[in-house]
């Protein structure tokens, strides 16, 4: 017999080929296929409509005793490869684990066993485990977590917190400094430290009736509640309603790597009814949590946004958290946002779809005003605790009252931290409470140029300058990561270089002279650049080990620190500057998220933004916590440029060693949109992109924008055609919807 067969490999199209007859198959079942001088993994998808002309090929062998793709995840999947124009067997392999989309893994099992060892407690007290752990930095950051979290902690949270860890557990095991707690799998049998559930608050039992109503059939909820108002106990208490009745739960979070506890929050409400997927992982284990979902065992999936596709059996509520998060784009291949497969798919399987959000994006926020989604609200936080108070401090103003320095004096850096932040510290620091300070740069100084003649540093792969790291005196690309050491002089005149700028980096050590008695603690991707680090961090000043936490968007997002009481903003203006149309609403939204740090405990907090726009409205509305106002004014600027969510946009992205041949077809694919262009469709471009040269390789991007997907997918598919054709050496790629200009 012939069967249509998706081809996991990146060509549009389906395939025909031949199979025994009276094979039994399911649509997306695994099958191994010859395809040009290989074999590739292909999918069924149904009896072949029509013979080709020529012969066919046979498939070679199936892989599967049964489809890895339920219904519901089978037809998101063909969704998304024909909304966003991508290869329909690419789409379903990358919906899968690595593991099972690989020919060289054919023959595994793709249901394997969880493991037996579901939790992990500390048995030596922290002084002594640490000093047994000295040289061992990967060990030392599992017990700090375990510290952090009063001793015991799942192991798909520890999983989460430190890079290998199973190996890592059962070392401390044999040292005597962990005990690792086996059990069977009975729910009521797991080991799991069980959180005290609070009686809800008025508000979040209204939120929670208003949910499970709709139980059984679709619609989408915005739950738009403040930092601190208790979303996610909202969410556990559908989640568990939707189990009483029988119905699996998928919860979308965005870099769940930087949250480890919200995973911990959810196995210890449920326990191992939870499968926990993200890329931080090993192939294995994501090829384990995948089969436990595929066979029931475990039936909520708590995940970052490939999770969408997760196989989980009678899905009854999807859950997308902090939904207007730009994570929730992927930015390379299937091009696809999470949040809109999360509605999708809802809507696929007559099952509601909660998106929650304190700043919801405008294009969420523009779909409830209209009546497609309904808004739930919470407006106070947990026991009405108030938010924190915001206060903006002008630096134009502070910089105006600055004297020139005389003539032949040395030059003199203003102070990162002003008058009015470093009073709000010296109050913080002497009650014991601890202090968040937020920029979001890393490193020691932005810029490097010559004094002399204006020549500045830059990356020589990325368009892009080089930014000065102190700790090892090395001019750094964030881009491509090119390295090199900070000469001592101009290296074209010979004159003295300047450090201009800001960063983390600097910002640590003007804490360290002006505040020596507190205890600091940074970060950024340089200070944790890996998941042991991050934990370790995270725990210390959890457990109050440091008085004062800097870092960059990694401390704004998913952290509850009762402890703190303070949070300043060192410049509120990093991201405003960006070439895009969403600068100003992100900018609000990061604003907010790292605000909401303050005032998480019974100690009422306070933040100090300081800024040289105090007057900008993505600034002066986090003073009052006012998204109405914020949203009312962005919305109406959006509306008369004609960007989305007034309108749908298309982004053509281009790249190429050759600047010039890659030009040349930006040209000719943005005369080709012209040409093709409907009523009330838009082209703009040309032009290089906002970054136009990185990793080596010129950018350019043309632009479409359309009054309707309609037009936008019309247009699209014509120029997949011609993007088929591009020269070698220019690869171009199709962005649908696209969540960022950079």
């Amino acid at each position: 017999m012939l069967v249509e067969v998706a081809v996991g490999a990146p060509v549009r199209g389906t395939f025909t080929y031949e199979a025994e007859d009276g094979l039994a198959l399911e649509p997306g079942r695994r099958l191994l296929v010859p395809f040009g001088r290989r074999r590739a993994i292909g999918f069924y998808l149904g009896p072949a409509q029509a013979a080709p002309e020529g012969p066919v090929k046979r498939v070679e062998q199936v892989l599967d005793e049964g489809t890895l793709f339920p219904p519901d995840v089978l037809g998101l999947i063909r969704f998304a490869a024909d909304y966003y124009i991508y290869p329909l067997g690419e789409a379903l392999r990358g919906a899968l684990p690595p593991e099972l989309g690989r020919v060289g893994a054919i023959g595994r099992q793709h249901v394997e066993r969880a493991p037996a060892v579901e939790a992990a407690e500390l048995i030596e007290p922290l002084e002594v485990a640490r000093a047994a752990l000295a040289r061992s930095r990967s060990q030392a950051a599992i017990v700090e977590h375990l510290a952090a979290r009063g001793g015991r902690a799942p192991l798909e949270e520890l999983k989460l917190a430190v890079k290998g860890a199973p190996p890592l557990l059962r070392k401390l095991e044999e040292r005597g400094l962990v005990r690792l707690v086996r059990v069977e799998k009975r729910p009521d049998d797991a080991p799991f430290r069980q959180e005290a559930i609070h009686d809800p608050t008025p508000a979040q039992a209204r939120a929670c009736a208003q949910i499970c109503e709709a139980l059984g059939r679709f619609e989408t909820f915005l739950l738009h509640g403040v930092t601190g108002s208790g979303k996610t106990e909202v969410y556990l208490r559908v989640i568990a309603e939707a189990r009483a009745r029988g119905r699996g739960a998928l919860v979308l979070v965005p870099e769940i790597a930087l949250t480890p506890q919200l995973a911990g929050r959810f196995r210890s409400r449920f326990g191992p009814d939870v499968a926990v997927l993200h890329s931080g992982l090993s192939d294995r284990e994501r090829s384990t949590e995948f089969g436990r979902l595929l066979s029931g065992e475990a039936r909520i999936a708590v995940g970052v946004r490939s999770a969408v596709f997760a196989p989980v059996r009678d899905l009854g509520v999807v859950i997308v958290d902090e939904e207007h998060e730009p994570s929730f784009k992927q930015e390379e291949k299937l091009r696809y946002h999470a949040r809109d497969l999360a509605v999708y798919r809802a809507r696929l399987l007559g099952a509601p779809c909660v998106l929650g959000s304190a700043t919801p994006s405008l294009e969420t926020l523009k779909n409830a005003r209209d009546g497609r989604y309904r808004l739930v609200e919470l407006r106070q936080r947990v026991d009405e605790r108030p938010l924190p108070e915001v206060e903006l401090v002008d630096l134009a103003a502070r910089g105006r009252r600055r004297e020139k320095p005389a003539e032949g004096a040395e030059r003199e850096e203003p102070p990162l931290i002003g008058a009015v932040l470093a009073a709000a510290m010296e109050e913080a620091l002497g009650a014991g409470k601890q202090t968040i300070l937020f920029l979001n740069r890393r490193g020691h100084a932005s810029l490097v140029v010559c004094a002399a003649c204006g020549e500045g540093a830059r990356c020589t792969s990325c368009d892009v300058a080089l930014t000065h790291h102190l700790h090892r005196n090395e001019l750094r690309c964030h881009y491509c990561d090119y390295r090199v050491r900070k000469p001592d002089a101009c290296p074209a005149c010979g004159g003295e270089l300047l450090v201009l700028g800001i960063g983390t980096e600097r910002v640590e050590r003007e804490l360290a002279r002006r505040f020596p008695d507190a205890r600091v603690l940074r970060l950024d991707r340089d200070a944790a650049g890996s998941s042991t680090e991050l934990t370790r961090i995270l725990a210390s000043f959890a457990r109050g080990e440091a008085d004062v936490l800097v870092g960059t968007q990694m401390v704004a997002k998913g952290h509850d620190f009762p402890g703190v009481t303070l949070v300043g903003v060192i410049l509120a203006d990093v991201g405003l500057g960006l070439p895009d149309f969403r600068a100003a609403e992100r900018t609000f939204q990061l604003l907010t998220q790292v605000a909401g740090r303050a005032g998480r405990g019974r100690d009422p907090g306070r933040v100090v933004v300081q800024t040289f726009n105090p007057h900008a409205e993505a600034v002066a509305f986090v003073r009052t916590h006012d998204f109405e106002s914020f949203a009312a004014a962005e919305l109406e600027r959006r509306r008369e440029l004609g960007y989305p969510p007034f309108r749908r946009m298309l982004a053509v992205r281009l790249e190429g060693e050759d600047g010039a041949a890659t030009e040349r077809f930006a040209r000719r694919l943005a005369e080709a949109a012209r040409r093709w262009a409907g009523p009330g469709v838009q082209i703009l471009g040309p032009a290089p992109a906002p970054i136009a040269r990185l990793r080596g390789r010129m950018r350019f991007q043309v632009l479409a924008l359309a009054d309707g997907a309609r037009a936008v997918q019309a247009l699209a598919r014509r120029l997949a055609e011609v993007i088929d054709q591009a020269p070698s050496g220019v690869k171009a790629a199709l962005d649908v919807d696209p969540a960022s200009m950079l």
